[in-house]
């Protein structure tokens, strides 16, 4: 049965259609529409002319109406339906395009399960904006429409996909970021799955099965041209290499010109064969960082040589006066991997304060540690008189820190027949290990570019782990939880959520081009909240009214960045 229910939020009270049905013998909501606040109520309540509103249906609808605007320009459903069409007059329903295209909607929007899909769609606009049968869009219907989908038919979409957004935002840009990342899963020991192995996680919990994906993104306009998910007990530099290939056929497909291209990378990837791979190629080079453990004699350059980077984050800490946080650099020239490179090291106090504040927690502790040995040692007991298991104790105490094991110095003595634990810092390995504090050190073969040029396109490499933190969101993208258990439908799912994080990064292009400096996923958070309405009236039974919700100063200004307005409940155009 039907009822209205009220929620108080902040003070105010807001109502809501709730429909109550037993399901397994108890009493649950099978369906809820938001109606507003009181106002608006006695405002829906009356149509033209006076005439009583005698049904009500409020649906989501900014969000997806601005999903559509994008795939109006992108074409998913062409370009899935032209590498998997369909099998003929039988097949009834969605296309395998349309079934890409409204799991890749939902991750624009509000991220759900497949089993869960229908009811969400039914709380929105979507049978204005684009019908469908939403009965068809359970998961059961999923499974049967992906399981056509090869992985040589990923790849071909992906292409075609990619190609697609270079046309619609061609880019100056020669210079791309690559990354990699793990996307762990609850997928049970005995599931059979290649994707899915156990592996170092950056999430540290190496004890789940994860998928890896690697990502390519352009520099200037941040669009992914490349992605590749992969087995999740795979190392980078085995992965780099081999897609080193691919990586560089998409940069050159994607670039507007036939000059040189620059690919910057995590020194993760680092490797003597694969740089060796990238000086085979004339037109690539690269930027990558380099790990300070290995040159001790670079980090030990004094700061007095390093000078102030031209970029843009320092340009903004001297207009803020915080000169003393600017990040400084120091160049030199090195034989690396066979050749003679460009060397960098780049120097960023407030990385530098963190590190210290972090290390000194993690000194106090190792401190604590071998206080307690001192107590046990104190006990005379057989034990804890050896030096190999007070060694073993205070060796296991800093790899769980992740600290050198030379930090300090401790020694079993005899003192009037018993044995006691001495220890003290070491002060010259402690002081060296904080001389790498806030330290990176870069290396390039570019021997032509500016120090300020080199660092700025490694400053940049935050563009692709912004990509993956908006992959790993839980309303948008939301790779994340995968519960797909086979590899070809986790495939499938990873290439939904790369359509999707494509168009949101479009509708971003546009935004600020329209002067509205804004992320997508504050656009779709505003849009979201922007709902239309079905009135139906006395006079309008079969025929009922839809009304736009009156957007507030943000919404408007984002249907205007896409040349559109409501005027009076109703969406208009606007002309030119």
């Amino acid at each position: 049965m039907a009822h209205l229910h009220k929620k108080m939020k902040k003070g105010r009270p807001y109502y809501y259609i709730r429909e109550i049905a037993r399901v397994d013998g108890k009493p649950k909501v099978v369906n809820q529409i938001y109606l507003g606040s009181v106002e608006r109520l006695l405002e829906l309540s009356k149509g033209a002319g006076g005439e009583v509103c005698l049904k009500i249906s409020v649906q989501e609808f900014g969000a997806l109406w601005l999903a559509n605007l994008i795939e109006q320009k992108v074409g998913v459903v062409s370009i899935v339906d032209s590498v998997v069409p369909k099998t003929g007059d039988q097949e009834k329903g969605p296309s395998v395009g349309e079934y890409f295209l409204y799991a890749a909607w939902n991750r624009m929007i509000d991220a759900c399960s497949k089993r869960a899909l229908p009811e969400w769609f039914r709380s929105t606009a979507i049978q204005f904006i684009r019908p469908v049968d939403v009965d068809a869009l359970d998961s059961r219907r999923y499974w049967e429409k992906w399981d056509r989908v090869t992985e040589e038919h990923i790849k071909t979409i992906a292409a075609k996909l990619f190609e697609r957004v270079a046309q619609i935002e061609k880019s100056n840009s020669d210079c791309f970021l690559f990354d990699t990342t793990n996307y762990y899963t609850y997928m049970a020991s005995g599931t059979d799955s290649k994707l899915a192995r156990r592996g170092k996680n950056k999430d540290g919990k190496d004890w789940l099965r994860q998928v890896g994906v690697a990502l390519l993104v352009n520099r200037e306009s941040k669009l992914p041209f490349f992605y590749r998910e992969y087995e999740g007990n795979q190392h980078d530099s085995v992965l780099f290499r081999s897609l080193l290939a691919q990586v560089f056929e998409a940069m050159k497909r994607a670039a507007s010109e036939k000059g040189d291209l620059t690919l910057v990378f995590d020194k993760g990837m680092n490797s003597e064969e694969n740089i060796g791979l990238i000086d085979t190629h004339e037109r690539l080079h690269f930027i990558t960082s380099y790990s300070p453990a290995f040159a001790t004699d670079l980090t030990a350059v004094r700061l007095s040589q390093f000078k102030p980077v031209d970029s843009l984050v320092n340009r903004e800490l001297a207009r803020l006066g915080r000169q003393d946080n600017q990040i400084l650099a120091w160049r030199t020239t090195s034989e690396l991997w066979g050749k003679q490179r460009t060397v960098l090291v780049t120097y960023n106090p407030a990385t530098a304060a963190n590190q210290r504040y972090a290390f000194d927690k993690k000194l106090l502790r190792l401190q604590e540690t071998l206080f307690e040995l001192r107590t046990k040692v104190r006990t005379q007991k057989p034990h804890w008189i050896k030096k190999e298991i007070i060694d073993k104790h205070y060796r296991e105490a800093c790899e769980h820190l992740h600290i050198p094991k030379d930090l300090y110095e401790f020694s079993l003595e005899k003192e009037e027949d018993k044995w006691k634990l001495v220890f003290r810092k070491n002060y010259y390995r402690i002081g060296k290990h904080i001389e790498r504090f806030g330290k990176n050190i870069l290396v390039t073969d570019h021997m032509d570019w500016s120090t300020d040029q080199i660092a700025q396109a490694s400053l940049d490499r935050y563009m692709v782990e912004q990509s993956f933190r908006l992959t790993k969101d839980d309303g948008l993208v939301g790779v994340m939880p995968i519960r797909h258990w086979t590899d070809s439908k986790i495939r499938c799912h990873i290439l939904a959520c790369i359509i999707s994080l494509c168009c949101l990064r479009l509708l971003e292009i546009r935004l600020h081009k329209s002067g509205l400096d804004i992320s997508a996923a504050t656009a779709m958070e505003q849009m979201h909240k922007l709902h239309s309405c079905l009135c139906w009236t006395a006079a309008s039974k079969n025929a009922p009214q839809r009304i736009i919700e009156e957007p507030t100063d943000l919404q408007a200004r984002i249907m205007e960045a896409f040349g559109f307005k409501t005027a009076g409940g109703v969406l208009q155009k606007i002309e030119n």
